[in-house]
């Protein structure tokens, strides 16, 4: 028979594991790194000519510009307020709130930074002989806010809206879960690589890179429907630190 110490560890555990998941933990596990690139890319585009921000974070900008939304902080406050609503909503469902809950958050996506960017990366190696390797455009400081904003505002975009929304689209047209969740991962994958080549600063097209951002952004699909958008945008994250500060050679 288990012991009651393995018993109380699994019950901790599937306490983890279900907690994480929710809302409440996405808005605050990500809140630091919100503040972090706000305050990092306005202390790296201070005085510069030609200012930078992550793609999606724009492209959301602009939407609520659209809508009226005039200061340039305006869509963190929609993020925070959207936030809070989350909070106040899933008040009731008793989610405890604990320090290591978050700790486990930032450790767990550490490691699935490391072993997700090597998995794909040998495999994209071994089909093109390459090890596909985007160049830094900018600064230390600057690639660094841009990493820790391309890990909240990509989830955002390309996680929650669109593989969330079409999760909810393909549930209400076909029969089973399953199909809907392989069906807006991949698809949804596919317009994740697709998007980093389009316009007047994307890249140039590389079938190696196309291939490594499908795969990489297949498997933020999997860990955002499974494991929540706070453990997607710390992924992200520090996927891209860790690129940015040479961790994978």
């Amino acid at each position: 028979m288990p012991s009651s110490s393995s018993a109380a560890e699994r019950t901790l555990r599937s306490a983890y594991w279900t907690a994480t998941r929710t809302g409440t933990y996405g808005f605050l596990s990500t809140l630091p790194l919100l503040v972090a690139y706000e305050v990092m890319i306005a202390v790296a585009n201070y005085g510069s000519g030609r200012p930078v921000r992550i793609g999606a974070d724009v492209w959301m900008k602009q939407i609520v510009a659209l809508l009226g939304g005039p200061a340039p902080w305006v869509l963190a406050g929609v993020v925070v307020a959207i936030g809070i609503g989350i909070l106040v909503y899933e008040r009731g469902s008793n989610i405890p709130l604990r320090a290591r809950y978050f700790t486990g958050i930032i450790a767990e996506s550490a490691v699935y930074a490391l072993v997700v960017a090597g998995i794909v990366g040998q495999m994209v190696a071994a089909v093109f002989a390459a090890w596909p390797s985007p160049q830094m455009a900018h600064d230390l400081w600057t690639q660094l806010a841009l990493s820790i904003g391309a890990g909240l505002y990509e989830e955002l975009v390309f996680r929650v809206l669109l593989v969330g929304g079409l999760f909810l689209l393909f549930r209400w047209m076909f029969s089973g879960e399953t199909t809907a969740y392989v069906a807006a991962a991949v698809i949804g994958a596919g317009i994740f690589s697709l998007v980093h080549y389009v316009g007047a600063l994307g890249d140039p097209f590389a079938l190696d890179s196309f291939t490594f951002r499908f795969l990489f952004g297949l498997a933020l699909n999997v860990l955002f429907l499974l494991r929540g958008f706070g453990v997607a945008a710390w992924t992200h994250a520090l996927y891209d630190i860790y690129f940015t500060l040479g961790v994978f050679g």
